[in-house]
């Protein structure tokens, strides 16, 4: 009999009543050596596999559970009815089959009554929130609107009626200007109504009928900071603030004219909106 094998049965029969003496009887050292030298002489130097469990078999795992995807948002949901009517829309006009046509009017009158929906609840909503209602401000109504036009003229020609004191109107025109021979009159309507001083600038030097006193520009607008070389144009001067206050240009009705002068001297921008 050979040394090696000789030596390679001494070790089997070794590993073997290592294996077999119980747990409680090795110290835990010894139990950690016999195992690991027991899996080297079968797992590695007589590579015996599956059957001495060299390959163990590993835990599975508990599966995690994937965590729920997270719920779209209003916007998010918008946009895909929105993205799916247009794309419905598409198809029907590209390929207008009977089939594609109708899928669109469905989808399509199942928007129509969302909206509607919408619009009706929204219309309660302000019906029973008067600080939301804007038409309480600016009245839609024949009956309201009127009483609303009525008070705002009061208001407005009682104002006009004190600007004299404080402002004048430059008014632009030249002789050969029909737009001018129009609004002449008008300026000067307006301006008796309210007792507010005209002073009156040819700007080719032509005389006018309405304001026979009359000045020739000699470069007014450019000293009032105008650039605009536009007949007619009227233009509000502030003496208390020596600034120019440009009203319009062209043909304006006496109202407007009036609303105009109102506005730009009695309310701040966005206060009547």
């Amino acid at each position: 009999m050979s040394a090696p094998y000789f030596c390679g049965r001494l070790l089997a029969i070794a590993s073997t009543v290592l294996m077999l003496v119980p747990a409680e009887a090795q110290t835990g050292a010894d139990q950690t050596r016999s195992v690991q030298a027991g899996d080297r002489f079968y797992c590695q130097d007589r590579k015996l596999g599956t059957w001495f469990y060299c390959d163990r078999p590993r835990a599975e795992e508990p599966s995690a559970t994937p965590p729920p995807p997270p719920a779209k948002s209003s916007a998010e949901q918008l946009e895909e009815v929105t993205a799916e009517l247009r794309e419905l829309k598409a198809r029907a006009i590209l390929k207008p089959t009977p089939e594609n046509v109708t899928a669109y009017i469905r989808f399509q009158r199942a928007q129509l009554d969302r909206a509607s929906l919408f619009g009706d609840v929204w219309q309660r909503a302000l019906w029973q929130t008067p600080d939301l209602d804007y038409t309480l401000q600016r009245p839609v109504g024949t009956v309201a609107k009127q009483q609303w036009s009525d008070a705002r003229k009061s208001e407005r020609d009682q104002a006009l009626d004190r600007l004299g004191a404080r402002y004048g109107l430059f008014y632009f025109f030249a002789q050969s200007c029909g737009a001018c021979r129009v609004m002449s009159p008008i300026v000067k309507a307006v301006a008796d109504t309210h007792h507010l001083t005209v002073r009156a600038i040819s700007t080719d030097g032509g005389p006018s009928e309405t304001f026979p006193r009359y000045s020739v520009e000699t470069n007014q607008r450019q000293a009032m900071g105008l650039t605009a070389k536009v007949t007619p144009a009227i233009v509000l001067f502030d003496s208390a603030t020596h600034t120019a206050i440009p009203i319009g240009y062209g043909i304006i009705a006496a109202d407007e004219l009036m609303e105009r002068i109102f506005l730009l001297t009695q309310r701040k921008a966005g206060s009547d909106y």
